[in-house]
């Protein structure tokens, strides 16, 4: 399989071979460490199990629009498929310390990484606090799934002649989604301090680092980096990626606020009890008279929030018009990403394969 390109749904089949095969020779890399570090290894595992592959699936999708016009050796697709593994890695990373910033008990239907390291913390009857130990530990497991990110990755790019600029792009990528993060966190705090009519632009600016560059744009960057694009080829995937990926995530707003728990694996409301400053939230308050806007606000961040108050404040969003905004401003970057693949150089197969993952990634109902 490693020799060949594969179609898009078989990346999934692909990316776990290469993880399956790196996670065997951390684990014979790790016995050193003896038995208590074997059950971090065990967890930084867990961690790779599920998941849509959309970072791997675009970063596929961008080498598959650029290759077909140079040959391709079967070692530069097996490096494609270790980036593609790298970027998974990365992503579970930034998922276990996202759960522990956002307080969440769950993640993919399974417990979150620091409860469920909490929880191993009681089963083998350990002294202290159990749920600090679960904290701590998630730190590190998202520092440890980081270096096996930069592991595979360095590994991959070792020997490609394009190597520099896929460094470049992947350097960048963590850069963005870290500052991202963080301006996400900050918001929570800082939306108090600053005009309402600033709000939308200020989460428009989260997304975009944290979400649409991180999530869309630069894997596919990346698998066309693998394959040597040219300046056009590299700015066309760009044009349609970014797009793609602001939909992306404001389809996840709009699930964080209305998606049905037994399908996206989080409980009901979660952005409202964390306190999420997204765009839909912006666009509610931009509408609201100053009591109600009040009430709103009081609520919203509340960890203890009641079926009944996730229900008002649903109900809230949806009378203010932003659900319906934030619906069109999903259509409107679906369509720019669509034009912007008009006329791009690329792979055809590979331009049909994208227009697919664009649907796939803002029209879901997790």
């Amino acid at each position: 399989m490693l020799g060949v390109v594969p179609s898009p749904t078989l990346v999934s089949d692909a990316v776990a071979e290469r993880l399956s095969s790196f996670l065997e020779r951390m684990r014979v890399e790790s016995a050193e460490y003896g038995p208590d570090a074997s059950a971090l290894i065990d967890s930084a595992a867990d961690t790779l199990v599920g998941g849509k592959r959309l970072r791997a699936r675009f970063c596929h999708a961008g080498w598959r629009g650029v290759s077909r016009f140079a040959d391709r050796s079967a070692a530069e697709s097996i490096a494609l498929w270790d980036v593609c593994a790298s970027l998974e890695i990365f992503q579970s990373a930034a998922l276990v310390h996202d759960d522990l910033i956002d307080n969440s008990d769950t993640r993919r239907g399974r417990p979150a990484a620091h409860r469920a390291l909490e929880r191993s913390h009681r089963d083998a009857g350990w002294w202290g606090d159990a749920a600090a130990f679960g904290r701590s530990s998630a730190i590190l497991l998202g520092d440890l799934l980081v270096a096996w990110s930069d592991d595979l990755f360095e590994d991959a790019v070792a020997a490609l002649p394009h190597a520099a600029s896929v460094r470049r792009e992947y350097a960048r990528m963590r850069r963005d989604v870290t500052v991202g993060q963080f301006l996400d966190i900050a918001e929570e705090s800082a939306w108090s301090v600053n005009a309402t009519d600033s709000h939308v632009e200020r989460a428009l600016r989260v997304v975009s680092l944290k979400s649409a560059r991180y999530s869309i744009e630069q894997p596919l960057v990346l698998g066309a980096a693998i394959a040597g694009a040219a300046d056009d080829q590299v700015l066309s995937l760009r044009r349609f990626g970014h797009p793609v990926g602001m939909a992306f995530q404001l389809r996840d707003d709009v699930l964080g606020v209305f998606g049905d728990a037994s399908v996206t694996g989080k409980p009901a409301g979660d952005d409202l009890r964390e306190g999420k400053r997204t765009v839909l939230v912006a666009l509610t308050r931009q509408t609201l008279e100053t009591s109600t806007r009040t009430l709103f606000d009081e609520m919203l961040g509340d960890p203890d929030l009641t079926a009944e108050q996730i229900a008002f404040l649903q109900a809230t969003i949806s009378a203010s018009g932003a659900l319906e905004k934030v619906e069109s401003m999903i259509s409107d970057y679906a369509i720019e990403a669509d034009r912007a693949l008009s006329g791009a150089r690329l792979d055809n197969a590979a331009v049909g394969d994208l227009r697919d993952l664009a649907r796939a990634a803002t029209v879901r109902a997790a």
